[in-house]
């Protein structure tokens, strides 16, 4: 071990004047202690990379967990991925068998494109797909064939004058017509084909003498490819964008009343349906996928029960319609929300107003499943106006409530109480006494009146999609349904006493207006 020592402090003089010198002694670190600290700091690093290790394990576990719950859900994803294989394999094909490489030339490489951006998740967007970029190919070749022709008359001073100028003025009327509402939704990818191929035509004039040949492998090869795209889509586990638009607004409906159903359950009973409370947020969230699909419906030939020229745009009218009903459920659930945490109504005046209330969210609720089994079954319905006229009788009725509460004089009574007064000689006489009338503030009624307005305007909303259901119903010719058993009427329809039991509960004219 090498030590040294050093003299580190001078002489200082203190009281005896006797002088203190301070040796310090300084010891090396020996070989065996830097092998131990390089030893832990190995051993640091070796947990470290252990950690992120298993950290990028347990990651990877956890995506192959999600994979596979999706290949679980959706088994229609593992099908389509299966179909892109087999297109992708038939298309290769011309680059191994020689004669269909020879045929097509060296431009087989578009058909292998073409099955990779044509080739999508449903057959009606497929077709759409392969349809504009036929089409779109096919123009613009056509196109610009015949700028070449005109530059080339033009002389070979022109002539690149001629092609930068129609490039310019194509593809600026092309790009144009990709922001027209009826263009962007259906041949919006056609558009942007057809200012490629047409730039790509012009510009390859300009040095290949045989544009003609070119032009005619490209249009060959694309067709090859789009019609591998159609053919494996339709005929191998096809996926109609028609029928999952149509279960798509069936299954809406059954939400949207299980939504009306557990709204006014919840309120009056304290019970908890959050699963089917959310199911409105899934109608209003639906429209864009509601416009995709039927864009592509419309491309699909006829299958199954959905005959040529479906009325496919009737499906986003119901689907219009059903929205405008989950907008009033959604504010009726706010009001709800804010009457539960904020502040409450009485609940003499809840008590009163439950029936009345869960007979018309019922009855409403009814017309909404029998609109859903009408379209899920695309049969004609004979419940529909029994069903109807029900609910309208409960809007009456309700109104009729509503009025008759109005026109009371007095706020609120309690009911009555039975005291008892015990005198000085111990006789005891028991009476009835009724207290002082109570008022009920303004903003107690408030959530009430509110959900009283918005229960009738849903009622009147329903009756707006059963006239789209039946206008459905007309267009594609539903089969007539016969009912063995006659339905009954709700006996909670009828006019009842309820009110007048509860008169505990009254509501005066002018507060009852401005509530509204």
């Amino acid at each position: 071990m090498a030590t040294w020592l050093e003299m580190a402090g001078a002489s200082k003089s203190n009281n005896g004047g006797v002088a203190h010198v301070e040796w310090k002694v300084n010891v090396g670190k020996s070989s065996s202690d830097d092998g131990l600290v390089a030893e832990e700091a190995g051993v640091g690093v070796a947990k470290r990379m252990h950690g992120q290790i298993m950290q990028c394990l347990v990651k990877i576990g956890v995506f192959f967990d999600k994979a596979r719950e999706i290949a679980a859900t959706e088994p229609k994803k593992v099908i389509h991925c299966v179909k892109v294989g087999i297109a992708l394999s038939l298309v290769s094909l011309l680059y191994y068998m020689r004669p269909l490489y020879d045929g097509v030339g060296g431009n087989a490489m578009w058909a292998v494109m073409t099955v990779v951006v044509a080739l999508e998740y449903s057959v009606g967007a497929t077709i759409a797909k392969s349809f504009n970029r036929v089409g779109a190919t096919f123009l613009a070749g056509s196109i610009g064939l015949g700028v070449h022709w005109m530059a080339n008359q033009c002389g070979h001073q022109l002539e690149p004058l001629v092609l930068q100028l129609s490039i310019f003025i194509v593809a600026s009327v092309a790009t144009f017509s990709r922001f027209i509402p009826s263009v962007k939704a259906r041949f919006d990818y056609g558009a942007m084909i057809f200012i490629l191929t047409f730039s790509f035509v012009s510009m390859s004039g300009y040095r290949v003498d045989k544009l003609l040949d070119l032009a005619r492998n490209r249009v060959s090869t694309i067709a090859i490819g789009t019609s591998l795209c159609i053919l494996t889509s339709m005929f191998f586990y096809p996926v109609w964008a028609g029928k999952d638009l149509h279960d798509l607004i069936y299954q809406n409906l059954e939400k949207l009343a299980d939504s009306l159903d557990g709204c006014v359950t919840d309120y009056f009973n304290g019970e908890s349906f959050d699963r089917k409370l959310e199911g409105y947020k899934c109608v209003l969230n639906s429209k864009a996928t509601e416009v995709a699909k039927a864009n592509f419906a419309r491309w699909e030939p006829a299958h199954g029960p959905f005959k040529y020229g479906h009325p496919w745009k009737q499906y986003l009218k119901i689907g219009a319609s059903m929205r405008t009903c989950a907008y009033c459920i959604e504010t009726l659930r706010g009001y709800i929300s804010s009457e539960v945490s904020g502040m409450q109504v009485p609940e003499l005046l809840k008590d009163h107003m439950k029936e009345i209330c869960m007979t018309l969210s019922s009855s409403s609720s009814k017309v909404l499943r029998e609109l859903a089994i009408t379209m899920e079954s695309m049969r004609k319905s004979t419940k529909t106006d029994i069903l109807v006229h029900e609910m309208n009788f409960a809007v009456e009725t309700f109104q009729n409530v509503l009025k008759d509460l109005s026109n009371q004089a007095v706020v609120l009574v309690p009911t009555t109480t039975t005291t008892t007064t015990t005198t000085v000689s111990n006789e005891e006489n028991s009476r009835n006494c009724k207290p002082e009338p109570e008022l009920v503030p303004i903003m107690k009624i408030f959530p009430m009146a509110t959900m009283a307005s918005l229960l009738i305007e849903i009622a009147e909303r329903v009756e707006g999609i059963v006239v789209q259901v039946e206008e459905m119903a007309a267009q594609a010719q539903f089969d007539n349904f016969v009912v063995i058993n006659n339905t009954k009427k709700n006996k909670g329809t009828k006019p009842s006493n309820h009110h007048h039991h509860h008169v505990d509960v009254i509501i005066t004219s002018f507060q009852y207006r401005l509530a509204l």
